[in-house]
């Protein structure tokens, strides 16, 4: 099942990458006549002048919060996104670290390094890298190198949440910060009842809020603190599921 969740996704996103989010994956809301990725990402905390700075094909609307929002990124500080896609939060960090400082995108699909590559190319972005990597088998990074750590809706696409939090722990620097944005769910689904194409929707692979705090610690995380915490798709059930959508820090 973990191979083929993993190639659903790589499938999906690479889709994604190529023509759009036209099935609103991972989307905040459903799927509306008129809905645009720049809506959708606006809707979950993004500020409509930060969006208009950045290269606007790196806006695909995915994902569930704006953890850039909490991070408090200064000049000189390195920062790494996880399952950057193409680009939306690096390039936006690459603003807040300035040419002193370093953004790090790590993604597993090649069309979305791609894209992502191309977008940084055109935005003249002097200070962004994209690498590829498996986020929960191993960050293309040293131990102890980077200050800061980002994931927007990623983890929980994740098989192994705890592999993929001490990957985290690992690369971060002392005192270094994480802050994730991701769903969580009321009850998690038993082994029988996954399939890989709801995984990929964010759903399926979503942990109850006390696990996935508790994957956390299991990593060596300790100082961990919940900042934002909302119900997702308004507040309707999905497959009888409560989703919600959290915003939580943790520091090395």
């Amino acid at each position: 099942m973990e191979k083929s969740i993993k190639e659903e996704i790589k499938k999906r996103y690479s889709k994604i990458a190529v023509t759009g989010n036209t099935n609103c994956c991972c989307m905040p809301g459903e799927c509306k006549t008129g809905d645009s990725p720049i809506d959708a990402t606006k809707l979950i905390g993004y500020a409509q002048k930060e969006l208009e700075s950045i290269p606007q094909e790196a806006i695909l609307g995915v994902g569930c919060g704006a953890p850039l929002n909490y991070l408090e990124l200064k000049e000189g500080e390195t920062v790494v996104d996880l399952g950057s896609g193409a680009g939306i939060d690096i390039f936006l960090a690459a603003k807040k670290v300035s040419n002193s400082g370093k953004a790090i995108g790590i993604d597993m699909t090649d069309q979305m390094l791609e894209k992502a590559r191309e977008n940084a190319l055109n935005g003249n972005y002097s200070n962004v890298e994209f690498r590829k990597g498996d986020i929960e088998e191993n960050i293309p990074l040293c131990n102890n190198s980077v200050d800061a750590v980002i994931s927007n809706c990623v983890i929980n696409l994740t098989t192994n949440k705890t592999n993929a939090f001490k990957e985290v722990f690992r690369i971060l620097k002392n005192e270094g910060r994480m802050v994730i944005s991701d769903l969580i769910t009321d009850v998690e689904l038993s082994p029988n009842q996954i399939t890989s194409e709801q995984w990929c929707e964010c759903i399926d692979g979503a942990l109850t809020k006390e696990n996935y705090i508790s994957s956390m610690k299991q990593a060596g995380f300790e100082k961990i603190e919940i900042l934002e915490e909302r119900v997702y798709m308004e507040g309707e059930k999905v497959n009888g599921r409560r989703i919600t959508s959290l915003v939580i820090k943790a520091v090395k």
